[in-house]
């Protein structure tokens, strides 16, 4: 796994998904993260790490747009401009939940070391893609 650091960026399969985002045509951006989210929410068996670390990385693109989102890491993010993926808010939550249940590859790795601090990560992003009415806060921590 070419893992360096807990963020949903920081590993080699993330920053190849973003590298497809910047080669595909602007038009078919939102169909390629669409297509990932919606293959790990349908993975009914063993979930591999590469699927999920794309879903991760395409639930954080998501959750960049939202309000509270954190702008796309851009050492390894997509460099090309994306779409408004806020379309995509509960594809992305119930892609997160599917990454952090079993069975779960990705998941399993993170619990062979110190994987707190990337629940943690998991779980900020999971609150910025649930969906708040005005003056409301939710917090899964």
């Amino acid at each position: 796994m070419g893992t360096w650091d807990v963020g949903p960026f920081d590993n080699d399969t993330a920053a190849d998904f973003c590298g497809d985002l910047d080669e595909a045509a602007a038009g078919d951006r939102e169909g390629i993260v669409r297509g990932i989210l919606t293959r790990v929410i349908d993975t009914a068996g063993y979930l591999e790490a590469p699927e999920s670390e794309r879903a991760v990385a395409g639930a954080a693109l998501v959750a960049a747009q939202c309000p509270e989102g954190e702008p796309a890491d851009t050492a390894y993010g997509p460099e090309e401009p994306l779409p408004d993926l806020t379309g995509l808010r509960d594809l992305a939550l119930q892609a997160l939940d599917r990454v952090m249940t079993e069975p779960s590859e990705l998941m399993d790795l993170w619990a062979e070391s110190d994987g707190g601090p990337w629940r943690a990560n998991m779980r900020g992003l999971q609150n910025v893609l649930l969906p708040k009415r005005p003056g409301e806060q939710h917090s899964l921590l």
